[in-house]
């Protein structure tokens, strides 16, 4: 974990930190990536910190993202235990002061049993630690970046509720990617998203337009993994904080349009060893003919340890896929997705922005910067979920030296999604979690997620199955009101 600027190393760092301030702001992480939170005493937040963490109600894990009690009983919060607290446990190393809210201090949660002591097993910051743990025992630390691609409505959460969010004003018209001009209407608004996450110490690598009306990309700075997907959940909080101030709803929605580009949240991965030295590179001496023995041309410029990681995910890809799209709408933007390059199969290739998992590797790039971009996840990912994922399917390659179970999309044809060569992906969230629970899934795996967080992430996944199935859209009142 990297530390954020200024995190107090010690208690007395932290009471000094704060000798100025009578309040805290913490919050944790739920399965559907909502922040729950609260402000609390200095002088609670102090005794917290000091010894075991503090209560905190175990229902934000017992009920969805509108806060509805999940349809059935789960592991950790339900009715035969009270919904009892669970432990939270403040992460000094997570420190931040909100600009826009007067610079009050800022700490992130763990959540632990309450019994044992261990970690949550759909805690997602747990998770994505003890993944991360699992890579050090490896001799790796795990490294990340995320781009979030996210539509942006002129429209505040009342006027989204009084129009039924339906009709709503994209911030700007047309379809307008990498556009200077575009981005001097509502300027402030734009500038103020970087200026503020960079305050808020999430620091941005690229910030532009995107294609879609209204759509904005935003690439965040290369980092360590857990410290990436708490930028990346702060930075959603910060564009919504900013938005509101500015009368903007900005929406990390997967697919808010038919027709239309969905928003992606592409991730980049590599690891990086004892020495410090890219994991995923080739060596000097390989760089100049290619790696021996690499399974095709698409893998010459990566090293062995990043075939076996790619050949990782590639095999237990299709049974973790409620981790990496974990929304109905999600798998909108993957059917027919090959129009706006939303993967929707098991393919890889070097630099292919039309595969699933994409090489960044030489002549492209520095051997430093070697990568794999896992272009699956669209920007309604939980991140930890996602990136704990990635880790643990790579790792898995790495431990049982996997090899590729397919060719690279430079030796596949279109015809080959017809005739089987190519293993498509689900397509559905309802086919997806159904294949993640069955007995054999890689999810259930002790060294990927293990059972006890598939049976309850699961369930999560077919609680909002079943509210889709009961609902009735208007897509079917359009349909069918008049003519059935």
């Amino acid at each position: 974990m990297s530390p954020t600027t200024n995190a107090p190393k010690s208690i007395a760092e932290l009471e000094d930190l704060l000798k100025n301030d009578i309040k805290v702001k913490v919050a944790g992480v739920d399965v559907d990536g909502v922040l729950r939170g609260k402000f609390m005493s200095k002088d609670k937040f102090l005794s917290a910190a000091k010894y075991d963490g503090f209560g905190f109600c175990s229902v934000i894990f017992g009920w969805d993202i509108h806060d509805t009690v999940y349809s059935k009983e789960l592991l950790i919060s339900n009715k035969s235990n009270g919904y009892r607290d669970v432990i939270a446990v403040i992460d000094l190393s997570s420190y931040r002061r909100i600009p826009w809210e007067n610079n009050v201090p800022f700490f992130l949660l763990s959540f632990l049993d309450p019994e044992t002591k261990a970690p949550l097993p759909v805690d997602p910051r747990g998770v994505l630690k003890l993944a991360a743990e699992k890579a050090q025992t490896f001799g790796y630390e795990c490294l990340s970046g995320v781009e979030y691609e996210y539509f942006n409505f002129k429209e505040t959460a009342h006027s989204a509720a009084d129009k039924s969010f339906s009709g709503l004003q994209p911030l700007t018209p047309g379809m307008h990617g990498y556009s200077l001009l575009r981005t001097q209407l509502n300027n402030q608004y734009f500038h103020d998203i970087f200026d503020q996450s960079a305050a808020f110490d999430v620091q941005i690598e690229g910030h532009h337009t995107e294609t879609g009306p209204g759509v904005l990309e935003t690439a965040l700075a290369y980092t360590t993994a857990l410290r990436m997907a708490d930028n990346a959940i702060l930075f959603k909080y910060t564009a919504k904080s900013v938005g509101m101030k500015h009368g903007v709803i900005p929406s990390f929605m997967a697919k808010p349009w038919g027709g239309l580009p969905g928003c992606s949240g592409h991730v980049h991965v590599s690891l990086r060893d004892s020495s410090g030295r890219n994991a995923f590179a080739v060596s000097e001496q390989e760089l100049k003919t290619g790696r021996a023995g690499a399974a095709n041309e698409d893998t010459r410029f990566i090293s062995q340890e990043a075939e076996w990681f790619l050949a990782g995910v590639l095999d237990g890809i299709a049974d973790v896929m409620p981790a990496l799209v974990p929304t109905i709408n999600g798998y909108k933007r993957l059917v027919g997705g090959e129009a706006f390059w939303a993967p929707n199969a098991v393919t890889y290739g070097y630099d292919s922005r039309a595969a699933s998992i994409r090489i960044i590797s030489p002549p492209s790039c520095p051997p430093s910067a070697t990568r794999l971009e896992i272009r699956i996840p669209g920007a309604d990912m939980n991140p930890y979920f996602a990136l704990s994922a990635i880790f643990l399917l790579g790792m898995r390659g790495i431990n049982l030296k996997l090899s590729l179970p397919c060719p690279p999309m430079s030796r596949l044809s279109p015809e080959d999604k017809k005739n089987g060569k190519i293993r498509m992906l689900p397509t559905s969230l309802e086919a997806a979690t159904s294949r993640m629970m069955r007995s054999d899934s890689v999810a259930r795996d002790p060294e990927v997620f293990g059972s006890d967080f598939v049976d309850h992430y699961g369930g999560t996944r077919e609680h909002e199955v079943k509210l889709w199935n009961e609902a009735v859209t208007n897509w079917e009142v359009e349909r069918y009101l008049e003519l059935a």
